[in-house]
Order: structure tokens, then sequence, then C-alpha cells
């Protein structure tokens, strides 16, 4: 090998080095409100809809910062308690606000209709978003998401829901980027999400 083909595979080698740099991944947040993936996981496929009975998808997703709720419309103290929690997360944003969606994924299809939904959430705040579908379509968002869930019977065939109670943080591409960890302290949780919204980020 010549020392002219040494020299052009080295530089070679140096530009494809500085393109995998410019490709790679920023360095997680740090979280005082919870925790950071190192890495944003993927999500699978999904077709839901929301309380208004429009189509909601793995691309509803992207384009801003948003968090997941698990929880159900019956839910007697955490599910409220919580979003309560993040509609005062909501209003310390101020204008930047609309940046950052909140969710609620329901864990009780059976009865939580787009018209049950629209109308819990919106008693919290009317920018807030649940979504609810088929139960098959659920259960791959719910795996991916990592939520745990279990029906607990109750009398008169009535029953509840036990679950995860750690809000779901997904990043602007759509992927599943950290965890908000009860319980949940409102003002370290608007801090860390306005510093995600920051220039540069």
């Amino acid at each position: 090998m010549t020392k002219a083909m040494i020299w052009t595979l080295a530089a070679l080698a140096a530009t494809l080095g500085g393109v995998a740099l410019t490709v790679r991944e920023p360095p997680a947040p740090v979280l005082r409100a919870g925790v950071a993936l190192e890495t944003p996981t993927a999500l699978r496929h999904f077709e839901l809809i929301d309380q208004d009975g429009a189509p909601f998808t793995r691309a509803s997703l992207r384009g801003r910062w948003t968090l997941i709720v698990p929880g159900f419309t019956r839910c007697p103290d955490i599910c409220p308690t919580t979003l309560a929690t993040l509609n005062r997360v909501h209003q310390g944003l101020g204008d930047d606000a609309h940046r950052v969606g909140v969710v609620l994924l329901s864990l009780d299809p059976a009865r939580d209709t787009p018209e049950v939904l629209a109308d819990y959430v919106g008693y919290f705040n009317p920018e807030f978003a649940a979504v609810t579908g088929a139960a098959e379509q659920l259960e791959t968002l719910y795996l991916d998401l990592g939520i745990n869930h279990i029906r607990i019977p109750g009398a008169k065939g009535e029953y509840s829901v036990d679950h995860s109670t750690a809000l779901l943080l997904i990043d602007p591409k759509g992927r599943l980027a950290g965890y908000v960890v009860p319980p949940i302290n409102a003002g370290l949780l608007t801090a860390d999400l306005a510093q995600l919204l920051a220039p540069g980020d």
C-alpha cells in the first residue's frame, strides 16, 4: 500500500469519525424530578383515539415534549392528584406551556369512552389530552412504556385498576426519554421541562 493510499484512508476515517460525532445522540438531560434514559427508546406503531374521537398514533407524539399519565377516570386518588399537579406545572411554564403535551393514557378502556375522558381531563385543564382504544393496541403501548396494571375485583361487579404511577417522558421524536417518579414535585418538574425547552435543547 502506497503512502498516498494510507493518507487517503486516514483522511476518510477521520471524516467518517466526524460524521459519526455529529449524529450521535446528545447526552441525556439531568432530571431532578425523575430519571432520563441514556438512549431514548423508540415506540412501536399503535392506533388509538383521543377524547375527541380523533386518531392518536405514534406520530401524534412528535414535535414536542410530552408527559404520558397512565390512569383511569374512576381512579379515587392518585390520578386526580397527578393531573392537578400537572395543571400547576402547565401554569408554571407560562408562555411555553403549549410546547409540552400532557396525555392521560387510559388503563380502563371498557369504561373510559372518549366522551368520559373529555369531561375528565377537561376538568383539570382543557389543553390536556386523553387516549383510549382497542385492548391490543393499548397493550402494545403499555408494554413499550413499561406500564404495569392489574384489575382488582370489587363488590357487585365493580372493579378498580392497580397500576404504575410513574409518568412517561416522551421526546419530540416520539421516543420514551425518561420517567418522572412520584411523589411529583411541581416545582422540580417545571424546572426540568423549562431546561428541556431551553434554546439548543
